[in-house]
């Protein structure tokens, strides 16, 4: 039973992430077309706006708990992406370690 209940929140978090990300993509590329941009130019404004808004889960694979955990240590550069790198790693090992115990 505690496996099917992590195995449900776990698809709830990650649904919920790629839905948060797809609403940071379209208002994105609305700001986009109002300032007119296109090509290249309007593919890098929309990747930093929706990594801005939170969405750089749906590019990096990174939660937002990881996230919040990189901005609160004022992390930055190679060493925020290595700490994300790790967290990231960590929780999906958490997950995966979850899914496999035993049952009692």
């Amino acid at each position: 039973m505690k496996k099917l209940l992590t195995l449900l929140a776990l698809g709830l978090s990650l649904s919920y992430g790629a839905a948060h990300a797809a609403d940071a993509e379209a208002a994105c590329g609305e700001k986009a077309a109002e300032k007119k941009l296109a090509g290249a130019a309007k593919t890098s404004f929309v990747k930093k706006c929706v990594a801005d808004a939170g969405g750089a889960m749906a590019t990096t694979g990174a939660s937002p708990a990881c996230e919040k955990s990189a901005a609160d240590k004022k992390l930055a550069g190679a060493a925020k992406t290595a700490h994300i790198k790790k967290c990231t790693a960590d929780e999906k090992g958490g997950a995966q370690a979850a899914a496999s115990a035993p049952k009692k």
